[in-house]
């Protein structure tokens, strides 16, 4: 195993590899910085180009997206006070206040300095658990995966914000679209209403360039722009996006770990995201911390303790993704249509055949992270113009790269306005307050829930308590009523 991830850095060695790494990070650092443009949206509109990519750089990519992307949600939102994702709110309420105080440069460092460190250590975590956690999926019977999918699903539902029951219609619209098309295991279509197109079932990618693309298009060219904020007064240097040592020692290594723990098992939760792994570690911080009353009034404990979290839940969310097919968030959902339109289908079997294919993700996820802290010195004193683009001609060239690549991928028309489509209906579910991610998580474990629940009941000559003879079964039942109880019935409040 340690030999396969020696040999996914020295793929990263490959000037060529290198370049699509290095090309990945600053696609995500410009997507994920500015407001309405996410490492969900940056994938989704590569995802059409990963056709022509080798495996390799298309994973390598993608996952250097992912990590600076995440990472790069806070750097508006710090000097600006405009989010560039959901994920960096609590950052945003921490790190703009220092920015007024004219510390922007030190909010900025330690901000950068704290994904990095959450990012070394998920990636480093998914090196060691991913393949055990593979060894042991390879015990899942037909009713222990149905088992697994039903919790991941359950799951998706109970982590999404706001109402359970929005959340819950959502879930439910995603499984409905992903019945549509042929029945593989009848030989016949459903739900096509006699058209040829509608035969094929709705593809990921028009479901996801809809969701996450055309959605947010309609979403932010629909809202009033609201202007960046004035250049501040002072002055900023590159020497100055240096981290000083009393901050670091004042915020203490143990918040760092802990935050980082904490963002890497939200990850590992289906449906957790960046955004709740964020608030969990920047609550607990707050529990244990010497001086609370500073909290939401600049807290270097606080900025750091969320940004550790959100760049841990990197690592965190690929592992279900590799090692037991389920992804973990909505980029990962994403990053497993890469992998399968390269042949590779993740599961317990993926990483027991392929690691030499897959190590190279590995490394790209620890080598982006320390990039992070290292971008924050060179691109530093830039950041704030980021959010001055003109937000007109941006998104007009994000609209257009949407639907030629959804055409490029599917050779379909059908599909180019079933992406538009999807992305109204989105848009509309977004102003009811819809959550859009538990939708895509329908589309996506839809499939195997169904395939899964047929499969048994054929096995079982149609005997329900098939679902419940196994242990692994009762077990990952158990973990869902926990799931509920603890993430929704005991959950901590926003305050």
């Amino acid at each position: 195993m340690f030999a396969d991830i020696l040999g996914g850095f020295a793929a990263l060695a490959n000037p060529e590899t290198f370049l699509y790494l290095v090309g990945g990070f600053l696609m995500g650092l410009i997507f994920g910085a500015i407001p309405g443009l996410t490492a969900t949206l940056a994938i989704a509109l590569l995802l059409p180009f990963t056709f022509a990519m080798e495996l390799t750089n298309a994973l390598v990519m993608v996952m250097a997206i992912f990590m600076s992307g995440i990472y790069a949600g806070s750097v508006t939102g710090i000097t600006v006070n405009i989010p560039g994702a959901a994920s960096g709110a609590i950052t945003t309420m921490e790190g703009h206040v220092m920015m007024k105080r004219g510390h922007g440069a030190k909010a900025l460092s330690l901000d950068a300095l704290a994904s990095s460190i959450g990012g070394v250590i998920g990636a480093a975590v998914l090196m060691f658990i991913a393949i055990p956690m593979s060894e042991f999926a390879l015990l899942f019977r037909t009713p222990d995966k149905f088992a697994l999918v039903f919790m991941a699903v359950v799951t998706v539902v109970i982590v999404a914000k706001g109402s359970i029951w929005k959340s819950l219609v959502a879930v439910t619209l995603g499984l409905m679209i992903s019945t549509v098309g042929f029945d593989n295991m009848v030989a016949q279509g459903r739900f096509e209403f006699g058209s040829a197109n509608l035969i094929e079932g709705i593809g990921l990618l028009p479901a996801v360039i809809g969701l996450f693309a055309i959605c947010e298009l309609l979403l932010q060219g629909g809202a009033r722009v609201r202007n960046a904020l004035d250049q501040p007064a002072f002055k900023v240097r590159h020497r100055d996006f240096w981290p000083e040592w009393k901050d670091i020692r004042e915020i203490g290594f143990w918040t760092y770990a802990k935050s980082s723990v904490i963002g890497v098992l939200i990850g590992m939760l289906p449906g957790g995201g960046a955004s709740m792994a964020s608030f969990v570690a920047y609550a607990e911080a707050k529990r244990v911390s010497k001086k609370p009353e500073e909290y939401g009034n600049g807290s270097h404990e606080g900025l750091a303790a969320a940004e550790s979290a959100n760049n841990a839940m990197c690592g965190g969310a690929v592992v279900p993704l590799l090692s037991l097919g389920i992804p973990g968030d909505s980029v990962t959902a994403i990053i497993f249509g890469v992998l399968l339109i390269h042949g590779l289908v993740p599961g317990p079997g993926l990483l027991t055949n392929e690691m030499v294919t897959i190590a190279p993700m590995f490394a790209a996820l620890m080598v982006a992270a320390v990039f992070v802290f290292l971008s924050v010195l060179v691109f530093g004193p830039y950041y704030i113009w980021l959010a001055r683009m003109n937000r007109g001609v941006l998104y007009a060239f994000i609209a257009m790269i949407a639907m030629v690549g959804t055409y490029a991928s599917t050779y379909s028309v059908f599909q180019m306005w079933m992406a538009l489509a999807i992305g109204v209906f989105a848009w509309l579910l977004k102003l009811m307050s819809y959550p859009l991610v538990p939708v895509l998580m329908g589309i996506i474990l839809g499939p195997y829930l169904e395939l899964y629940l047929r499969r048994a009941l054929i096995t079982s000559n149609g005997d329900v308590m098939t679902f419940f003879s196994s242990p692994i079964s009762l077990g990952l039942y158990a973990m869902t009523l926990l799931f509920i109880y603890f993430l929704r019935i005991k959950a901590p409040k926003h305050s």
